[in-house]
Parts: C-alpha cells; sequence; structure tokens
C-alpha cells in the first residue's frame, strides 16, 4: 500500500469533470452573445441535427431524463426558440419543434465547434481519436452502471 493519498489529478473521473468544466468556460462567451446556457445549446445542437422530434427521443440523445429536460424546453420556448406541442398520433408524446427563430441560431453558432477545438491545442487526429475513446468510455460507464 502506498504511504501517499490520491490527489483529484490521480482519477480519470476528475480529469473528465474539470475538462468539462474548462470547456464550459471556453463555450460560456460564445454561448453568452447568444443569451444560451451549455445544455440549452445542446438541445439546440440536437434539434438542428434532427427536428420534429418526442422529448423521449431528445432526452436519448442527450442523456437527459425527462424532469431534467422539460425545463430546458420550457426556457427555451419561452425565449421563442422551439414550440412543444401534444402528437396528433399519441397524445402521451411532446414533440419538440424548432422555431424560425431557432433555426436561425445555427448560422450564428456554426463556427462554435472549431473555436472550441482549436482552444483545446489538439489536431484534428488527435481530437478524433481522444472523442471515440471518450465515446468508448462514456458507452462502458453507461452499461456498468445499468448492471447495479
Amino acid at each position: 500500500m502506498s504511504d501517499t493519498a490520491p490527489v483529484p489529478d490521480d482519477f480519470i473521473c476528475f480529469a473528465v469533470y474539470s475538462a468539462g468544466h474548462a470547456f464550459n468556460r471556453v463555450y460560456k462567451p460564445l454561448l453568452s452573445a447568444l443569451g444560451l446556457t451549455y445544455p440549452q445549446y445542446l438541445v439546440l445542437v440536437a434539434l438542428w441535427a434532427k427536428d420534429d422530434r418526442t422529448v423521449g427521443s431528445l432526452g436519448e440523445t442527450l442523456l437527459l431524463e425527462s424532469s431534467t429536460l422539460t425545463p430546458l424546453l420550457k426556457r427555451l420556448e419561452g425565449m421563442g426558440l422551439l414550440a412543444r406541442s401534444r402528437d396528433p398520433a399519441d397524445e402521451r408524446q411532446v414533440r419538440v419543434r424548432l422555431t424560425k427563430k431557432g433555426a436561425a441560431l445555427q448560422a450564428k453558432a456554426r463556427d462554435f465547434p472549431s473555436c472550441v477545438d482549436a482552444a483545446t491545442g489538439l489536431t484534428g487526429d488527435a481530437l478524433g481519436r481522444l472523442r471515440s475513446q471518450m465515446l468508448a468510455v462514456r458507452t462502458a460507464l453507461l452499461k456498468a452502471g445499468s448492471q447495479g
């Protein structure tokens, strides 16, 4: 047994957690110009990729529970960026659609990913490998977490 106690930087989970905070610091001024938080931005990114989807589908994409996602959607709806409505084919389902204003924000946010990628100091290949590794770690952790 080692005589030294571990420090936060010894843990992969802390490296990921603290990197997430660092990413948020880079995103903050970009998103502030649009009046968005990072979670709100992620909702819009998901809708820009595939509009007119159910809350459940959006939650699956973003790995968010309905109880977390619903307040985000209400806030974005209040900002005029999306609209929520009951699915006529299944009244139990709520569908989410971008408004013209919400769709128009995509052009304003188009360069955000490249700005953030550049801030990492990594090359495109290194970023691609890191992203793939992190997605594999996430998948493994979700699998391990669901077995408990």
